[in-house]
């Protein structure tokens, strides 16, 4: 039996910051099966519990889905004894145990980063069969060209490894958008290796069907939508 704090469950609802949440307890207006809650530490196993707020009850979801907008500097880490983590950057009231980002964006790489608890979504995320795209803009040391965006739709050889072809689109002179379904190590920046560019700047913009929320600064966090839940699987792309 996995027991939580109740301020901790509340705040999960993506409804309730966790000083609200104990307002509400110390309040005496939230029940767990039947009986009215009077300290904000007291523990649940919010699988096997009913609790009401003045009356209703209410959904604790067992899996969490959290967009962040992953600075440079961090690690894409669910611990790390030497460096920031995202999960080290999550508010209190969205952390719980877990956790961990689905899949990896470099340290000096910034942008969407998903992070959840929910093992099988991530697989599915990340598996390259399930052919979710995920789409970055990727500024260069030089000028890119029509024979660059070629070579990315041909698919890419370094050596020994092989990159699927990836649709690639100059947005200004040395700087595109690069949309993959792979996550192989430092993929982005080996592509572009692979034909004389070294990437200077890399952000992730999507994935699937749903974009980094704009209004998220560096470092911030939200819980994904019903619909973005369904959309970051959705199979459909194109830059």
């Amino acid at each position: 039996m996995a027991v939580e704090r109740i301020d901790k469950i509340l705040s999960s609802r993506n409804t309730e910051g966790r000083s609200a949440a104990k307002a509400l307890i110390k309040a005496g207006r939230v029940t767990a099966n039947g009986v009215t809650v009077r300290r904000p530490e007291e523990k649940f196993d919010p699988e096997q519990t009913e609790i009401r707020i003045d009356g209703e009850r209410i959904s604790i979801s067992r899996f969490v889905y959290i967009m962040m907008n992953k600075p440079k500097g961090v690690l894409s880490a669910s611990n790390d004894k030497h460096s920031r983590t995202v999960i080290d950057l999550l508010p209190e009231e969205m952390k719980r145990r877990g956790l961990f980002p689905a899949g990896r964006l470099d340290k000096d790489t910034e942008g969407f980063i998903l992070i959840t608890n929910d093992g099988e979504l991530a697989h599915k995320m990340l598996s390259p069969k399930s052919h979710v795209y995920k789409l970055y803009e990727a500024e260069c040391d030089r000028a890119l060209t029509d024979c660059d965006a070629a070579a990315f739709e041909k698919g890419i050889r370094l050596g020994e490894l092989e990159f699927m072809p990836a649709e690639m689109k100059i947005i200004e002179k040395n700087k595109a958008l690069v949309e993959i379904c792979e996550g192989k190590f430092h993929q982005i920046k080996r592509m572009f290796h692979a034909v004389g560019a070294e990437v200077t700047a890399l952000k992730r913009l999507r994935i699937g069907q749903v974009f980094l929320d704009e209004a998220l600064d560096p470092g911030k966090s939200r819980y994904l939508t019903d619909q973005e839940l369904i959309d970051i699987l959705n199979l459909k792309h194109g830059i």
